[in-house]
């Protein structure tokens, strides 16, 4: 086997090896990022606090309103028991009926407000409910499929870890030194194919006379990105 060949099969399961610990990055990054879930849960806690703010103040409304009503009945029976015999007496107990029920009136205005503001939290409560299931269903099936493909991945990673030192028992010291710093250099590709007559890395075109040091069996580097070249 030639050094060149050699390195570029070396090349062929480093970069296999790389994209997979890239996406095991990935997909350890999407696990552990919760952001959409939190959001979603205080976004719920949110609706659930204003409903409870507005259902109580429901309650508050519908107790004076209440309150109101007791206060009118109480005061036409004192009006209509013929307790009462003053005419001034009488005038006032009228009087006050009528701002009593006026005061009624606006009671019931308000009620009817918390009313509509009740119903419109707890329909946001259960849309915020809602969208926290759809996300927390939707993440633990993610989770799961995440899971399974990491389990995968890392069986590849370990097949192509023995398959790498397979390889690399097939290469000289020398060559592996130069290799392992062009992978340092070069964003991970230290080998590159030629191939119609050009440099697969950078895209060189090389000349005839370079073609054929590419196909000698020592090591020949690419002139313009200095990567070692692959003639195949």
């Amino acid at each position: 086997m030639s050094a060149a060949l050699g390195l570029y099969r070396l090349q062929q399961v480093d970069s296999q090896m790389d994209a997979i610990r890239a996406r095991l990055a990935v997909i350890h990054q999407t696990l552990e990022n919760d952001l959409e879930l939190r959001a979603a849960a205080e976004a719920c806690s949110a609706a659930e606090a204003f409903h409870k703010q507005a259902a109580n103040a429901l309650k508050q409304s519908e107790a004076e309103v209440e309150r109101q009503s007791a206060k009118i009945k109480q005061t036409e029976a004192s009006l209509y028991s013929g307790s009462v015999k003053n005419p001034k007496e009488l005038q006032d107990l009228q009087s006050e009926i009528v701002s009593l029920k006026k005061h009624l009136a606006t009671l019931e205005e308000r009620e009817l407000e918390a009313m509509l503001r009740a119903e419109e939290t707890e329909k946001k409560l259960e849309d915020a409910k809602a969208q926290l299931a759809d996300i927390q269903s939707r993440l633990l099936t993610q989770r799961r499929d995440l899971v399974g493909e990491s389990e995968t991945l890392n069986k590849d990673l370990e097949r192509l870890e023995a398959e790498r030192q397979a390889v690399v028992r097939n290469v000289d010291e020398q060559s592996l030194k130069t290799y392992e710093g062009l992978r340092q250099h070069k964003r991970g590709v230290a080998v590159a194919l030629l191939s119609e007559d050009s440099c697969s890395a950078c895209g060189t075109t090389l000349t005839a006379s370079q073609q054929q040091f590419a196909r000698l069996p020592q090591l020949f580097y690419c002139p313009t990105c200095g990567r070692v070249l692959y003639a195949g």
